[in-house]
């Protein structure tokens, strides 16, 4: 008998939410991804203690300057780390750009540029790696200039449908739409629970499914930030899904068939594209999208200076 995860593969691309390597080399996913939040557990976990000496050592070596230091060493761990993953996936592993950054356009860039040298330098091209950017308009334009460079784009917070039109015009390779975040925010603001069809993060992202399909844009949509099994089953047939270990694990131990739940239309009428002030007000419209993209750029904040302390406090030993 199949199992859920290997049917749902023949709908969906797979990619592991994780930068655990166990769990990625056991689920098989396409894409996977690096980040703060994950690069922290990596300090906490025996099998990736080499590494961390490793690239410090290295990073202790090159640099003089105690906060450059701690900053470049953020970069190289990324990247080391994207690089171990690349190795056991077929796809594109997602690279991070901080989230400080996701209101300055040009530090983005210089800063996608900075990692994209360093994997090229570790021998993987950038046809392997997405620059991970917050959906911002910032963000977005920084996107715009990369895509048109070569270098592929993954936008991530995104809670709104302005801010998906507004990636779709900029071209960016691949957008992120949050649903289990969505979820949250409105089982805390009217205290209902949902059933999967009509779970709020389901039905925003199948309504990026159908915009993509009704522009004729290129974009990739990927469902990210699940809670459930339920919830990813809803929206089987999304191009891609982003899952954790724990969702990755339930799924390649429950066997049974899965259904298609979206279906990408035919391409339509092409709306124009956003402006400044209409995309800016298309979010503002949205309170949900305003309190989720401020608190996960606040929280991916968090993870990273926390990162950097870890980092400084091992330099400083």
């Amino acid at each position: 008998m199949t199992t859920r995860l290997d049917a749902l593969k023949t709908l969906s691309l797979v990619v592991a939410d994780t930068g655990d390597l166990d769990a990625i080399e056991r689920y098989w996913p396409h894409d996977a991804t690096t980040n703060p939040s994950l690069l922290l557990k990596a300090f906490d976990m025996s099998g990736y203690q080499a590494l961390i000496d490793e690239e410090l050592a290295a990073v202790e070596a090159e640099i003089a300057d105690p906060q450059a230091r701690v900053e470049h060493a953020v970069d190289r761990l990324a990247v080391a780390k994207g690089v171990e993953i690349a190795r056991r996936i077929p796809g594109r592993v997602s690279t991070e750009v901080a989230a400080r950054l996701s209101f300055d356009t040009q530090a983005s860039i210089r800063k996608a540029h900075e990692l994209i040298e360093l994997y090229e330098r570790r021998g993987l091209g950038r046809d392997r790696v997405l620059i991970k950017l917050a959906s911002t308009w910032e963000g977005i334009r920084a996107a715009e200039r990369l895509e048109k460079e070569g270098i592929q784009c993954n936008l991530t917070l995104l809670f709104s449908e302005a801010q998906a039109q507004a990636c779709f015009d900029a071209g960016v390779f691949l957008v992120s739409p949050f649903v289990g975040r969505v979820t949250d925010w409105y089982k805390k603001e009217t205290g209902h629970d949902y059933a999967p069809e009509d779970d709020p993060g389901v039905r925003f992202v199948r309504r990026v499914c159908e915009r993509v399909g009704r522009g004729g844009y290129d974009t990739v949509v990927m469902g990210a930030s699940f809670r459930t099994v339920g919830q990813v089953l809803a929206l089987a047939g999304c191009p891609r899904l982003t899952l954790s270990p724990a969702l990755l694990e339930q799924l390649a131990t429950e066997e049974g068939e899965v259904a298609r739940a979206v279906d990408i239309p035919a391409a339509g009428e092409r709306p124009a594209p956003l402006d400044e002030p209409a995309f800016r007000w298309g979010h503002n419209q949205d309170a949900m999208a305003n309190d989720k993209l401020a608190e996960g750029i606040r929280r991916f904040d968090e993870d990273q200076r926390t990162l950097e302390a870890r980092i400084a406090e091992r330099l400083g030993a």
